[in-house]
C-alpha cells in the first residue's frame, strides 16, 4: 500500500492534512514543493508518480543556481490530494507547524522514450537513482536533476539544477516566498514568543 507509512503517521482527528487516496492528474504529471516551518524550516519537493506524491524534504530550500547541490531526504509518499494543502498541523503531531505552497506546476522527463510513457521513464529512472526532468512552475523552470548519494544514508539525495536559461546565480528561495506569507508570520511569531519568555526567566 503506497500510503500505509504516511496514514500511519498522521492522526487525522486531529490533522486537517489530507487522507487521499491514490490519484492521477488527467494530463500532465505535477510537482508541488511546499514550503514548512516544522521543527526546522524546510521545503518539501513532491513529484506525482503512480499517483502519489514522491517526496523529498529539503533543508534548504530549491535552488536556480546550478553551483548548489541541495541535500533531498527521501520521506514517506503523500496522496495526490496533498498538492493543495497549506495550513497549520497542530503541536503534538508529525510535522507540526505552518505548510504553504510555494510553487506547482508540470513537469516531464528530460530523456523521451518513443517506447514507454513519460511515468514509466520517470520511475525507472527513481529506480536506478538518477532522475532528470524538466520542471514548469512559476518559480522553478527547466532542467534539474535529482541523484541518490552513494556511500550516504538510503534516503539521501541531491537537487541540482542544470545549467540552462533559466539558471539564475545565486539564489535563494527564501527571497522568493510571498510577502503575505502565513509560514514566515508563524516564524516570527515563534521567534517574539521566545524572546519573551526569556525576557520573562
Amino acid at each position: 500500500m503506497a500510503l500505509k507509512d504516511y496514514h500511519k503517521k498522521r492522526k487525522f482527528d486531529e490533522t486537517s492534512e489530507p487522507k487521499g487516496k491514490t490519484k492521477k492528474s488527467k494530463n500532465k504529471l505535477i510537482f508541488v514543493i511546499q514550503r514548512h516551518a516544522a521543527t526546522r524550516l524546510h521545503y518539501d519537493f513532491r513529484l506525482e508518480m503512480e499517483g502519489v506524491l514522491k517526496s523529498w524534504a529539503v533543508p534548504k530550500g530549491p535552488s536556480l543556481d546550478p553551483k548548489d547541490k541541495r541535500l533531498a531526504m527521501m520521506v514517506e509518499d503523500h496522496p495526490y490530494d496533498y498538492k493543495d494543502f497549506e495550513g497549520n498541523i497542530p503541536e503534538g503531531n508529525y510535522g507540526a507547524g505552518q505548510v504553504e505552497v510555494w510553487d506547482s506546476g508540470t513537469y516531464e522527463p528530460i530523456e523521451v522514450n518513443a517506447n514507454s510513457s513519460d511515468e514509466k521513464e520517470l520511475l525507472k529512472e527513481l529506480h536506478e537513482g538518477s532522475l532528470k526532468f524538466i520542471l514548469h512552475g512559476k518559480k522553478l523552470k527547466g532542467e534539474f536533476a535529482l541523484v541518490k548519494m552513494k556511500n550516504s544514508e538510503e534516503n539521501a539525495w541531491l537537487l541540482i539544477k542544470h545549467k540552462d536559461e533559466y539558471a539564475e546565480s545565486p539564489y535563494d528561495a527564501e527571497e522568493n516566498t510571498s510577502p503575505k506569507s502565513k509560514v514566515t508570520q508563524f516564524l516570527e511569531e515563534k521567534k517574539s514568543l521566545k524572546k519573551s519568555e526569556k525576557k520573562k526567566s
